[in-house]
């Protein structure tokens, strides 16, 4: 019985009790809130957007993927807008005006008909989205303070769940299939702007808050001993740089700070296993595998299910430089790993292939949780305090470039070099994530280059 509450005890409450306690309070929870409900309708439009596009506006496959494509490059200019503007205005009022921008738009979609003018209110849709979420990162960054892990793995949580439920919302929809069925999917998303936007006026605009420890504003640990790096040496906004003069530049550019741009340019491929789940297994599957098409829908309930189970507990393993450090590494090795299923899956019959394609999107998707705890950690690790929103603007891009380049990537290239270029990816994305890592721990002055592989390793 002891040793029974002794791990219920390590373990902490659990996901319900958290979501009802979030860090940050209140806020957090109201906005935890809006971002499901926001979530529930980007469901709706990723399950139905192509399909009404095809059958109401009666657009070509080819002018559906320009239009796409055309949106997500407008996406990628959504991140450093929004960290640009967070650093002049209050947070929540810009996101109360991302979910507003986009309420217009999706009602412009409902109206508009040809290519012409979708293309532009589509973009527009991208760059609101993609902002949006860049300001809740920046206001979870400053509601949940130091707990803005645990918060981040929440969030992972309910947009999941958000996402299950809007896809689930839309196959009724497409069941149906009816010009006003899919009308109504579409406006399905447009009130969820509305809803957001009402819980998110609800909250109030998070402080600043303090300096957090050494490694949030770039400064050296004072003292550091053997553990996960709580409590290591706290010091005031502005003191110290790290070791051998390679701390994070004090309110500075982020587009003059090579080192930060650096870690962008970096986290690009580490945010590969989205375009893997959504294009790669998929298409794989199809082409050039015996495995039944009916599990291509397995791979998202698997990811779904996944990432709201195990969130919480993988972001306890990721919080800290240290455990961001140590779960880049694993990233590495779970897309190495992920994309050397894909190769064998080519050999053996439909059962076989069938069970190493599942076994390829687990493994993608515990790349995916490490990914989305370390990306966002680091990010905010490696940002000087006093210009945080800005950097986190540009740290934003990356996600929102693999999403336009991913897809073609793997489709033109990987793909298209059959096995082999599979597993080019994985040691590509392997060697790249030890890359990372190392200049991370270097940057956070964790210490030399051997000191931080070697946490990093444990």
């Amino acid at each position: 019985m002891r040793r029974g509450e002794t791990r219920a005890k390590e373990r902490g409450p659990g996901l319900v009790a958290q979501l009802r306690n979030p860090p940050g309070g209140r806020n957090a929870r109201i906005m935890l809130l809006a971002l499901a409900v926001d979530r529930t309708g980007s469901g709706l439009w990723a399950a139905s957007s192509v399909l009404y596009l095809t059958f109401v506006t009666h657009l070509s496959a080819q002018q559906i993927g320009v239009l796409l494509g055309v949106a997500g490059v407008a996406g990628i200019a959504g991140s450093p807008l929004a960290g640009r503007l967070a650093g002049r205005f209050p947070v929540r009022s810009l996101l109360i005006g991302c979910h507003l921008l986009r309420l217009v738009t999706l009602a412009l979609v409902l109206v508009c008909t040809g290519f012409d003018a979708l293309l532009p209110v589509v973009a527009v849709t991208y760059l609101g989205d993609r902002a949006a979420k860049t300001l809740e990162m920046l206001f979870a960054t400053r509601a949940a303070g130091e707990r803005r892990a645990a918060y981040q793995a929440l969030s992972r949580s309910a947009a999941n769940a958000g996402y299950g439920v809007g896809a689930g919302v839309a196959a009724i929809g497409l069941a149906v299939g009816t010009t006003g069925a899919y009308r109504v999917l579409i406006l399905g998303n447009a009130l969820s702007f509305v809803v957001a936007a009402v819980l998110v006026w609800r909250t109030g605009e998070p402080s600043g808050g303090v300096v957090e420890v050494a490694r949030s504003g770039g400064a050296a640990p004072a003292a550091r001993g053997e553990g996960d790096g709580e409590g290591e040496g706290e010091v005031r906004e502005g003191e110290g740089e790290a070791r051998k003069g390679k701390g994070v530049v004090r309110g500075g550019s982020p587009w003059r700070d090579r080192g930060y741009l650096g870690f962008v340019l970096l986290d690009i491929p580490m945010n590969l296993d989205d375009s893997i789940l959504a294009v790669g297994l998929p298409l794989w599957l199809v082409n050039r595998t015996s495995a039944p098409h009916a599990l291509v829908p397995a791979f998202l309930v698997i990811n779904t299910v996944l990432v709201v189970v195990l969130q919480l507990s993988v972001s306890k393993r990721a919080e800290g430089p240290h455990g961001a450090a140590r779960a880049v590494l694993l990233y590495g090795v779970l897309m190495l790993a992920c994309c050397g299923f894909l190769a064998v899956a080519t050999r053996g019959g439909a059962w076989v292939a069938g069970a190493v394609l599942l076994a390829a999107a687990l493994l993608v998707t515990l790349a995916e949780l490490m990914r989305s705890v370390s990306s966002w950690e680091l990010a905010v690790l490696l940002a000087p305090q006093d210009a945080r929103a800005a950097y986190l603007g540009v740290a934003g891009m990356s996600q929102s470039i693999q999403k336009s380049a991913g897809p073609p990537l793997l489709t033109g290239v990987v793909m298209a070099a059959g096995p082999a270029g599979w597993l080019v990816l994985g040691a590509a994305v392997a060697g790249l994530a030890v890359v990372q890592s190392r200049a991370c721990a270097r940057r956070l002055g964790l210490g030399s280059d051997r000191e931080g592989a070697a946490l990093a390793a444990r």
